[in-house]
Parts: C-alpha cells; sequence; structure tokens
C-alpha cells in the first residue's frame, strides 16, 4: 500500500510577498516553511504505516527548486520517498493547474502510479491561499473519493472509515480506497524529527521533474494554463484620527474621556 502526502511549502506568515505585476505570490524566499496542516497529513501517514504492514509514504510537491528543503523535512520525519514538480513552466500556477500536474504525477510512473489500493492525504487548505482547493480538485481529476475536514482515520482490509467535521457536529463517512482525504489540526500532533532521520534525509536524492517529464503541455500549467487570474493587488491605506489625553491631578481626561463614549452612544 502507498500513501501520498501533497505536501506545500508555503511562506512564514510574517514573511508573505506579492508580485504586483502578476498578482502572484513570490515563493523564492527561502524562509519557507512546510504547510502546517499537511504537517499534520504526514503525520497521520506516518501513524498509518507504524500501525500497518507494507506500507510506502511518498510526500509529493510541487514548487521552486529550494523546496526540497521541506521534502528533506518529510523524510526526516518518516517518509520513505519525495518527488519535486519544480520548473519555470509551473510558475503562476493557480490551483487547477496546480492540481492537474500533482495528479499527473499520482497517474504517471514518475512514482509508480496510483493502485487501488492507495491513499493520498493533505492539509484541509494551506496558509498562503487559504481556498482548500487544491485537494478535492486532485480527486476530482483522478475521479476517486474525496473526504474533507477530517480528524480521525482508521484503515481495515482497505476500507477507509473518516470522521469528519461538520456544522451541524460529526460525520462518519466509509470508503473503499484509492481516496483522497483532507485533514485538519486536530488529527494528530505531529512529532519533531530524530536526528537519525535527519541524517537519512540529508543524504536522500529527490528527483525534480518538469511538465515534460510529466507528459503535460506547457498551455495546461503556470500562468498559461491558470484560468484564475488577478486583476489587481495593493497594499491598503490606513490612517486614523488620533487624540490622547495626558492624565493629571485634575481628572480632565478622565471627563473628557467620558464625553467622548457619551457622544458615541457607547455608554
Amino acid at each position: 500500500m502507498n500513501i501520498y502526502i501533497l505536501l506545500k511549502q508555503v511562506p512564514g506568515t510574517s514573511d508573505v510577498k506579492m508580485d504586483e505585476e502578476t498578482g502572484t505570490m513570490i515563493r523564492t524566499d527561502r524562509r519557507n516553511v512546510i504547510n502546517p496542516l499537511d504537517e499534520n497529513a504526514l503525520a497521520e501517514a506516518i501513524r498509518l504505516k507504524r500501525a500497518l504492514s507494507d506500507v510506502e509514504v511518498t510526500a509529493i510537491s510541487m514548487g521552486p527548486p529550494h523546496a526540497q528543503r521541506a521534502l528533506r523535512e518529510a523524510i526526516a520525519l518518516g517518509a520513505d520517498k519525495a518527488i519535486l514538480l519544480s520548473h519555470k513552466g509551473f510558475g503562476g500556477s493557480d490551483t487547477l493547474a496546480t492540481s492537474k500536474a500533482l495528479a499527473k504525477a499520482l497517474l504517471t510512473s514518475v512514482n509508480g502510479r496510483l493502485g487501488k489500493n492507495d491513499l493520498i492525504l493533505c492539509g484541509e487548505r494551506a496558509t498562503d491561499g487559504e481556498t482548500g482547493q487544491v485537494g478535492p480538485m486532485v480527486a476530482a481529476i483522478l475521479d476517486i473519493p474525496v473526504i474533507t475536514f477530517v480528524r480521525k482515520i482508521t484503515l481495515e482490509d482497505y476500507l477507509l472509515t473518516a470522521e469528519r467535521v461538520v456544522e451541524e457536529g460529526l460525520e462518519l463517512i466509509k470508503t473503499p480506497l484509492p481516496a483522497l482525504v483532507t485533514v485538519i489540526k486536530d488529527i494528530n500532533q505531529p512529532e519533531f524529527p530524530t536526528l537519525a532521520g535527519k541524517l537519512n534525509a540529508k543524504s536522500r536524492e529527490i528527483p525534480i521533474f518538469s511538465p515534460d517529464d510529466l507528459g503535460i503541455s506547457n498551455n495546461e500549467v503556470g500562468l498559461r494554463g491558470s484560468p484564475t487570474r488577478v486583476v489587481k493587488i495593493f497594499k491598503p491605506k490606513l490612517s486614523r484620527d488620533v487624540i490622547m489625553h495626558q492624565q493629571d491631578s485634575s481628572g480632565a481626561a478622565v471627563d473628557n474621556l467620558i464625553s467622548f463614549l457619551e457622544k458615541r452612544g457607547a455608554i
């Protein structure tokens, strides 16, 4: 059985940068991290690997060359293999173009092909785009079941049972494999990599594939293959009128504050 993790490298929350000309996120900064919810997906894959027999975990990511750092971290945490889709032709891909590339990677001999008893895991959303679209899109392209917002997974005789969070409470769903599951942070607590894991990851070779390697036309990925367009981005200008009242023994500052709140109906 193969478990595939769709892993994304995202900017730290304080390091998000946008290209104002193309409307796309700048991903060349090395101060990036694994998308937190993808860490939960990876941790769940490792848990299932420990609980079951004959399981191989493969992390797949699409991004610039330095995204190998995130994949090496995935190996350090327990993944068996990692694959990177990286080429200038992928640059600027929206969620649909990204999903097409990831689905193609799962269907080709790049990773041994998606099997009938295989499972795909990913985070419910990424912290940079917050769309939550890639996982379900990949499942739709592959024409396999998808279960979202999952907080618990069990596997028995290749039958997957998932407990998912819905507005009314919890929902229990069963489906045969292959299937794709998007997880929420409540599913587990990710572990830290061990020294042995880091040493193993450091020496591992991570194959890098281009659109040509996947048999994808350049018109299907990148900006040309992305139907979503950011028309304009700008930084909002904030302006505030600030009135400072210095407290003194006269009590005038308190009287002024009370008067201010009364005028606005707060008291």
